[in-house]
């Protein structure tokens, strides 16, 4: 059984759905003050970060324990984007959006008992269509609520995926973990049957 240093309702979903047992135990990584200390840094090296700081914090809790931590960050343009903090901040966001490929990188590393075991990130690129304002608030007028904890402000499973023409990259990295790469390491670790 690993531990879930996570309360990601999709991160979860993807573990389940997989057949992996586990328990989730969030983190009490300050994601904010993080992020504040690492402007200017590549998206997908604070995802990194921010999984393991969320792996390791989790894993001294748990001895012997493997600790599973991950991190999602969107950067469009050249800029970071954060999970929305209202509905008007997600007009905004998707508005920014528009017309524009959203790099989305997801990191997921491994610790045990305070070390880390195994990391990995992947980036997948996402071809935002021109979306009019219509649409937004009609989109918003549906998703919001579900959507204010999801960096790019879409959950790809639902009504997420109107706002693309094409996406370069893993079905499961858009979802919020690298899942095939996760798996391939849980069996290298023993922790699956190979």
């Amino acid at each position: 059984m690993i531990v879930l240093a996570s309360q990601s309702a999709s991160r979860r979903a993807m573990l389940e759905a997989a057949g992996i047992p586990f328990v989730a135990q969030a983190s009490a990584v300050d994601e904010t003050g993080l992020k504040r200390e690492l402007i200017g840094v590549p998206a997908a090296d604070v995802a990194m970060i921010l999984a393991e700081a969320k792996a390791l914090g989790v894993s001294m809790a748990v001895p012997g324990q493997l600790v599973l931590g991950g991190d999602s960050l969107v950067e469009v343009a050249g800029r970071q984007f954060d999970k929305p903090v209202s509905r008007a901040n997600a007009a905004e966001h998707l508005r920014f959006f528009s017309g524009q490929t959203m790099a989305l990188s997801s990191a997921t590393v491994i610790a045990r008992d305070g070390a880390v075991i195994w990391r990995h990130v992947e980036t997948a690129r996402l071809n935002v269509r021109q979306l009019s304002n219509s649409f937004i608030d009609s989109y918003l007028d549906s998703e919001w609520p579900a959507v204010s904890g999801c960096v790019g402000v879409f959950r790809i499973e639902a009504r997420g995926v109107q706002l693309f023409e094409t996406i370069d990259g893993s079905h499961f990295t858009v979802l919020g973990m690298p899942l095939l790469a996760v798996l391939a390491q849980l069996r290298a670790l023993g922790e699956l049957p190979a």
